[in-house]
This record gives structure tokens, C-alpha cells and sequence, in this order.
């Protein structure tokens, strides 16, 4: 069975993410997943400069956001970043954003990343070895054949 990895971050709703009517624009929920991203990758060994010091990056090449309710200015957001294990060579996260004040579910979305060689920028078909070592260390088993 495979853990599942998650981390959650706490970040305040700024006066330039909202429109004048104080509401956040859509956007940045979506920005919000990317700091989601940036948490994840602190906790658990997963950092952008990591990934790029062993000569990948990791583009976004899908992203959907589900939007349930408004952010204010003001408001404070938790982001809740699940990794969603896969045997394909990319990275694949799930979210759930939440008014920390209410509770309230506010957006659901998710985001693929795939990893380029850095030199040719190739698309890497494989799993690169140091992600596989991380997986590996994560205790995460592959899922069935089927390669979503």
C-alpha cells in the first residue's frame, strides 16, 4: 500500500490578488497550487532547485481548477498539496484549497508536470533515476499497468 504524501500551507490573501470588490481573482487559485507545490517540495525532498540540479525541469502541461467559493482579501487560504503516484514519467499533484477561517472548501483542482532535460530540452519518457530513488525512498509502490 502506498502513503500518501501531503503537506498543507497556510497563506494570507494579499490586497494585489483581489479585485476592487475585494474578491480574489481567479488566477491566482491557481497560484495558490504552485505554492502548494513549493511547500510539498520543502517537506519532502521535492524542491524545484533540487530537481533542477539533477539536470530536469518540470514544466506544468495540464492544470484544472474547480471553483467552489470566493476568497477575500484578507482571508487566510489553506492549500492542501496530495502527490498522486503514477508509474508515467511525470508528477502529478492534487489540491484542495479551504478558508482557513470557515473550513470551507473553496477550489479542488490538480496539475501534471513532466521532466526536460535541461541541456536538449528533451521530454523524458522514462523515469529519471533520481526521481525513481526518491519514490523509492517515499515508500511508494507503482499502481496497476494502467498509465494514466
Amino acid at each position: 500500500m502506498n502513503p500518501v504524501l501531503t503537506e498543507r500551507a497556510d497563506i494570507l490573501v494579499k490586497f494585489n490578488e483581489a479585485d476592487p470588490l475585494g474578491i480574489v481573482w481567479h488566477g491566482h487559485y491557481v497560484r495558490y497550487f504552485e505554492d502548494g507545490r513549493e511547500a510539498f517540495g520543502e517537506k519532502y525532498g521535492l524542491r524545484y532547485l533540487d530537481i533542477y540540479k539533477r539536470g530536469y525541469s518540470v514544466p506544468v502541461v495540464n492544470v484544472q481548477c474547480n471553483y467552489k467559493r470566493s476568497l477575500r482579501y484578507g482571508d487566510r487560504v489553506i492549500v492542501e498539496t496530495t502527490y498522486i503516484n503514477t508509474p508515467a514519467a511525470k508528477i502529478k499533484f492534487e489540491y484542495k484549497l479551504y478558508n482557513a477561517a470557515t473550513g470551507e472548501l473553496v477550489a479542488d483542482g490538480s496539475s501534471v508536470q513532466v521532466f526536460l532535460d535541461i541541456e536538449t530540452s528533451s521530454l523524458q519518457l522514462t523515469i529519471p533515476a533520481f526521481f525513481q530513488e526518491w519514490k523509492e525512498q517515499q515508500g511508494l509502490l507503482f499502481p496497476s499497468n494502467n498509465v494514466k
